[in-house]
């Protein structure tokens, strides 16, 4: 095989919290992942010539040792001793720093195309072993679906699929630190914390409703304060016939969850003519494994 095309798959979070600070600086946190079909496109071609060569579409990214993209090509290379080179096409389409997992997702895609391409003989859980050395959501985008994820992100337990429906994004045109959000995040006995048990409960038991008013992100206490169009966004969704609305990761990104197709198309329409987000997406939930 001399080419490959992946599609990498963006996530939402339908529960995060945060547990406590360990003492190496990690957060301890317990969440509830979910693939949406949102993705960038990757086609990774093998090259006579030696090293790792980035084409994307975006001219503000790296297309160095900076990009996850390039770490996960030169972790195979180096640990398999690949004599070839490998020339990376990168359509970007994932918000970039907006909580939906898009520069690990690339990643996984890369591990993936390339355990193919080279016949490397990889099964998924030693693809996510070696994942989890370049970023600790790249397991979970390996592994998709919907899953439980503990410790720093990186303990999966995969779940039953969560419930086909609609899925509006909205990123508004900020951009937040993952790193700020995480060191300015209070956690006290006064913490209002996710039910994230009780979300796994609904979940199993199949119940759009109920998973939609289940949902929470305990990041938002952080990141809304910092941000107050990401609270006019879930607001603007809320009043459009979305069951419920929420921050994804540390944010900017919202995503709102419809229990009807019509509902969905009119709070995306909504949405864009309202002016609060630079980058509005109309997609649905992502159960397939890759």
């Amino acid at each position: 095989m001399r080419e490959i095309s992946v599609k990498a798959l963006a996530k939402i979070n339908l529960g995060l919290d945060v547990l406590r600070r360990r003492e190496d600086g990690y957060h301890e946190v317990k969440m509830v992942m979910q693939t949406i079909h949102l993705f960038d496109r990757l086609e990774i071609k093998r090259t006579a010539n030696r090293g790792i060569h980035i084409e994307t579409n975006l001219s503000f990214l790296p297309t160095n040792e900076n990009n996850l993209v390039f770490q996960a090509a030169r972790l195979l290379i180096e640990e398999f001793g690949i004599s070839e080179g490998i020339c990376v096409e990168l359509q970007k389409h994932i918000p970039v720093a907006a909580g939906m997992a898009g520069g690990s997702t690339d990643a996984a895609a890369v591990l993936y195309g390339m355990n193919r391409m080279f016949d490397l003989g990889l099964t998924k859980e030693e693809l996510m072993l070696r994942g989890l050395k370049i970023g600790a959501d790249v397991p979970y985008c390996l592994m998709r679906g919907t899953a439980l994820a503990e410790g720093i992100g990186e303990k999966l337990t995969a779940l039953p699929p969560m419930v086909k429906c609609p899925v509006l994004i909205a990123k508004p045109q900020v951009n937040v630190s993952t790193k700020y959000v995480y060191e300015n995040l209070q956690l006290n006995d006064a913490s209002k914390h996710p039910d994230i048990d009780s979300l796994i409960h609904e979940i199993r038991q199949k119940n759009l409703k109920k998973i939609a008013a289940g949902i929470g992100n305990i990041l938002e206490t952080v990141t809304i304060k910092e941000y107050p169009v990401i609270d006019q966004i879930k607001r603007n969704m809320m009043e459009n016939g979305a069951l419920n609305a929420m921050m994804s990761g540390s944010g900017p990104t919202v995503f709102g969850l419809f229990d009807s197709e019509d509902a969905a198309a009119r709070a995306y329409e909504a949405m864009k003519e309202s002016g609060l987000s630079r980058q509005v997406y109309l997609t649905g939930i992502y159960n397939n494994a890759i």
